[in-house]
């Protein structure tokens, strides 16, 4: 909420008020470091200040003098007739611990450091203790400041378009080319956050302050540095939770590739899959590029205004009988799971590709009822496709009329979420000025047939940037140039429609029991202790001491060699012996392959109708444990059939986890199969997890293969890697 300015509001400075009120609207700013010369950074930031100076006081500092906009430069902070609530540093990073103790001296609440803090991270981390010592906050250093259009605060440079977009980014030229994506498409920021180096405000606090931010209806946000992912986690879910989608954007997708892995697990859980379920269970997007944020942040707006006109559109559904009407939706989300889309195109070949397009990202195309297929036909010359899609076939050029006439029509069938219009609205007048009057008014009436349906238009078009578009993206109707664009957005949002929030549970405290190395017996004993099942097994050293073993077990048995990362591929595994001389021949060829000193003597566990899963959790720096569940045994890497969620978990969770799988099937009954027991199966993942989460000494933990069948799950091998 912006903070108002009369005597009857809260205290700003107070943190249930707004934490960050210093940030985003202060009562008055200080540029130290302010110039006249447009080519420096100095210009830009008190430029922008000086803009909102209607609304705060703003006072330009430069110890060599000067003026900008008949505003005199003053020597130092010392010499403001009050104290500056936000100083904005921008000189050189050897000034910028004294500028900073000034501005503490004088009473500064908040500070953007545009330059760098210090000569290394050491002294940027001093800087911020010695702010936030004093109880103010600091962003940066080294970021590109902060802008928010709503309270008037330019403190940035470069041009940033207005609008319902809160970005929170670690790169500013990134956020430049959003906010050039976002003024084509008729949209701009309401925020925007440098994030810089994050020694005290970080992504988190920026996300915060833009769920509680009125006029911010759709989060974007690159960030490179997580800090603490489980906070952010919480944050992406609060977001969700108030209707505010978050489309992420982050590094990380070749991650994998340059890791040594230690064990399957380190190997199968890369960073970007980490980041990926982190954004599945908190209702974020996680997005490739600056355009698909761009492409999804329109149609959000789009469809989150015609969630705000449902019960009009109930009521025009109504109105036809004996058609379908569409499913009900969250005024927050309002597309369905599988939301279904008319298609009117001016031509067969581009409806029938849309539809494509639509159908394989998950978005329904569906046939339209009789009584809808009758009335579109009413408009359109005889033998045109009227049964979705709709083939214009030529009527459009025939009569301009004709679109906001077809679209009011499916609009308010009662049979569709949204309409999409594809081909060549947009692009008559280019061809014939003549037009453009009536062009751009029939965009007119196409936007009030979306406005009054209460149910989003979506247009694809080959024109570019016309009065008739313009009328279209000033309306909130969103237009795009490839119709891969649409449907990738709308069905990005039909997921956040889907979204079940499973914020982070509390990580529990560590145990008191270090474990001392991470071989096969000592990780089997501890994950024995917290209730997971394994086969009986003795371990010895010889090859006399096997046939002893073998006998107490029982035959047949399994023999492995201790000490290897991969023991399959490395001949350190021998399956089903089903006898002494078995045991000692296997005994002896495992020796000479292996070296080993140690070995396991094990019960052969061979269930029926039994299924292999791989189950590990990998210690992420930023997010902590995280548990990995998928088809296992020696086939893991080869599948990567795998998903991903934070420890712990409750079991509903691992057990969804499970389902989620490609290879599901395998676990409910394929092929007339007794499906396994799933819930033993989701315990097994819980308790892994948990035992994970309460030894933080390790970086990886795995039990591969986890057998689960009919009757139950076993662990039969197991093995960890503790950190340094």
């Amino acid at each position: 909420m912006t903070r108002g300015r009369t005597d009857g509001e809260p205290d700003p400075t107070v943190p249930e008020h707004d934490p960050l009120a210093s940030l985003f609207d202060p009562r008055s700013v200080a540029v130290v470091g302010a110039s006249a010369n447009p080519e420096k950074w100095g210009y830009w930031l008190a430029a922008g200040a000086l803009a909102g100076r209607g609304r705060r006081a703003v006072h330009l500092v430069n110890r060599r003098g000067g003026a900008l906009d008949g505003v005199p430069f003053l020597p130092g902070l010392g010499a403001l007739p009050s104290a500056p609530e936000q100083v904005v540093v921008a000189v050189p990073p050897p000034q910028v611990r004294a500028v900073v103790a000034e501005g503490l001296a004088a009473g500064a609440r908040c500070f953007t450091v545009i330059t760098s803090g210090g000569t290394d991270a050491a002294a940027e981390r001093a800087l911020a203790s010695e702010v936030t010592a004093h109880g103010a906050r600091l962003l940066g250093p080294n970021c590109m400041g902060v802008v928010d259009t709503a309270s008037d605060l330019r403190l940035s440079w470069g041009d940033f378009p207005a609008g319902q977009v809160g970005l929170v980014s670690q790169s500013g030229n990134l956020a430049l080319e959003i906010g050039r994506l976002l003024a084509r498409a008729g949209q701009g920021f309401s925020r925007f956050v440098s994030l810089g180096n994050q020694r005290d405000i970080d992504a988190t606090d920026a996300l915060l302050a833009l769920v509680r931010h009125e006029p911010t209806r759709v989060i974007a946000a690159y960030v490179e540095d997580f800090r603490d992912g489980r906070r952010l986690a919480r944050a992406l879910a609060a977001a969700h939770a108030a209707g505010k989608p978050v489309l992420l954007l982050t590094v990380g997708r070749s991650a994998a590739a340059g890791r040594a892995a230690a064990s399957h697990t380190g190997a199968l859980v890369s960073a970007r899959a980490t980041v990926e379920a982190v954004c599945r269970d908190a209702g974020a997007l996680l997005l490739d590029t600056a355009g698909e944020v761009v492409d999804t942040a329109v149609c959000a707006l789009s469809t989150g205004a015609a969630g705000s006109r449902a019960a009009g559109a109930a009521r025009v559904g109504a109105a036809a009988p004996q058609r379908r009407e569409a499913a009900p939706t969250d005024p927050s989300y309002p597309l369905p799971a599988c939301p279904r889309v008319a298609v009117l195109a001016d031509s067969g070949g581009q409806g029938a590709l849309a539809a494509d397009a639509f159908a394989a990202r998950g978005v329904d195309v569906p046939p339209l009822s009789p009584d809808t297929t009758a009335a579109v036909a009413a408009h359109l010359p005889s033998g045109a496709g009227c049964a979705n899609p709709v083939d214009l076939a030529g009527a459009g050029e025939a009569d301009l009329a004709t679109y906001p006439r077809l679209a009011r029509t499916l609009l308010t069938s009662g049979e569709v979420e949204a309409v999409v219009l594809s081909g060549y609205f947009g692009d008559y007048a280019t061809g014939n000025p003549a037009q453009a009057a009536r062009e751009t008014e029939v965009a007119g009436e196409l936007a009030d047939a979306a406005a009054s349906s209460g149910r989003p238009l979506i247009v694809h078009t080959m024109a570019r940037d016309t009065p008739a578009l313009a009328v279209l993206r000033q309306h909130g109707v969103p237009v795009y140039e490839r119709i891969e664009q649409a449907a990738a957005a709308l069905s990005g949002l039909a997921r956040l429609r889907t979204a079940q929030l499973r914020p982070p549970l509390p990580l529990p405290p560590p145990s008191l029991y270090r474990v001392p190395d991470g071989d096969y017996e000592t990780t089997r004993d501890l994950l024995c202790s917290y209730g997971l099942t394994f086969p009986a097994a003795e371990f010895v050293r010889t090859a006399d001491e096997a046939t002893r073993a073998g006998h107490r077990v029982g035959y047949p048995l399994v023999l492995k060699a201790m000490g290897l990362a991969h023991k399959t591929e490395a001949g350190g595994v021998a399956l089903g012996l089903p006898d002494e001389a078995a045991l000692r021949a296997a005994f002896a060829r495992m020796t000479a392959a292996t070296g080993a000193h140690r070995y396991a003597v094990e019960a052969m566990a061979t269930p029926p109708y039994a299924v292999e899963l791989i189950a590990g959790v990998r210690r992420d720096p930023a997010f902590g444990p995280v548990l990995m569940a998928g088809i296992g045994g020696v086939r893991a890497e080869l599948l990567a059939d795998t998903a991903l969620a934070l420890a712990p978990l409750t079991p509903d969770h691992a057990r969804d986890l499970l389902l989620s799988l490609r290879h599901a099937p395998l676990l409910t009954g394929w092929r007339d199969a007794p499906p396994v027991d799933l819930e033993a199966a989701a315990a097994a993942l819980c308790t892994l997890a948990r035992a994970a989460a309460e030894h933080p000494e390790f970086t990886d933990i795995e039990v591969n293969p986890l057998l689960v069948h009919p009757g139950g799950a076993v662990a039969l091998d197991a093995a960890a890697v503790l950190g340094v």
